[in-house]
């Protein structure tokens, strides 16, 4: 089985740097919520290939904004449309790392299945194989996929390590890393005992990893403290990112603070407040502040 060490440059800044990773790859379903909270309403387009042009005309003015930089941001997931376009006549992939020193993931997932069990297992991905290949070809370092829990059910947590742990592995032998997400829904009534099951499945995952072999993990923020810390150390462990899973940027950074060594990978609240009618210097300004607020709860 191969390591993930394809790009040992990248590996060192995402496991190392400070800073953080934006989550840009909202897709399908949620593109037009996406472009909604951009300004952008629904009658501005009349299929899919012009709300994807917009959505790559929001994520091109995201990504080269002088507020992105590699400084503060180590990386950026992308969903594949944007990976397929240019940004300044560059492959995207290309221009986040020449250009702003960001090393580039792709959303590989399809979306979830229907609830089973308390948990949305991700859909079959019938292409993975190909879009792998593709991905290589096109310099991305990782990946990311999701799963959704919605109660604490032992047995519906336990299929989804399961299911990510598998294709994390095929994954890895196409020479990319990957971020394994289980979501935890911040509305669970009972999220601290669904975190507790899932921190125990993961535990057993990469234990039974080959030495070589390294993912990172994409967490919610738990309901206790540093409840994350032993992967935050775990060798096998490139680097423990966190989703804001529906708290507000404010929120999202506050609970950030005190889960040590777990960096934020924010999607909705990174562009909190950014809109299409704002001009480039305020958009910039604003940006700027909302980047320099989740950089420091990332590394407090």
């Amino acid at each position: 089985m191969k390591t993930v060490v394809r790009n040992e440059q990248q590996l060192q800044k995402i496991r190392s740097s400070p800073g953080f990773i934006a989550a840009l790859d909202q897709s399908g379903g949620s593109t037009p919520h996406a472009l909604r909270d951009y300004g952008i309403k629904e009658g501005a387009w009349s299929n899919d290939e012009e709300m994807f042009a917009l959505v790559h005309q929001m994520r091109t003015r995201i990504i080269t904004s002088p507020a992105f930089d590699g400084e503060r941001i180590i990386g950026a997931i992308l969903f594949e449309n944007t990976m397929d376009r240019d940004i300044e006549k560059q492959p995207t992939a290309d221009y986040l790392w020449n250009v702003k020193r960001v090393v580039p993931f792709l959303k590989v997932d399809k979306g979830l299945a229907a609830e089973k069990d308390g948990v949305q297992l991700m859909k079959p991905i019938p292409q993975l194989a190909g879009l792998l290949d593709k991905a290589v070809s096109k310099r991305i370092f990782g990946t990311k996929m999701r799963s959704f829990i919605k109660q604490a059910n032992a047995g519906g947590i336990k299929q989804i390590v399961s299911q990510q742990f598998e294709l994390a592995t095929q994954i890895i032998a196409a020479g990319l890393a990957p971020i394994i997400e289980p979501e935890v829904d911040i509305h669970c009534s009972e999220k601290a005992k669904a975190e507790s099951l899932l921190k125990a499945e993961i535990s057993k995952g990469l234990d039974q990893l080959p030495a070589e072999n390294l993912v990172m993990l994409k967490l919610t923020l738990p309901a206790q403290d540093d409840f994350y810390a032993e992967f935050v150390k775990h060798p096998r462990v490139v680097r423990v990112v966190a989703l804001s899973g529906g708290y507000s940027r404010d929120q999202a950074n506050e609970r950030l603070r005190r889960n040590h060594g777990i960096v934020a990978s924010f999607s909705r609240a990174l562009v909190e407040g950014l809109s299409a009618q704002q001009s480039d210097a305020e958009f910039n300004a604003r940006f700027d502040r909302s980047i320099q607020s989740i950089f420091e709860a990332s590394n407090t």
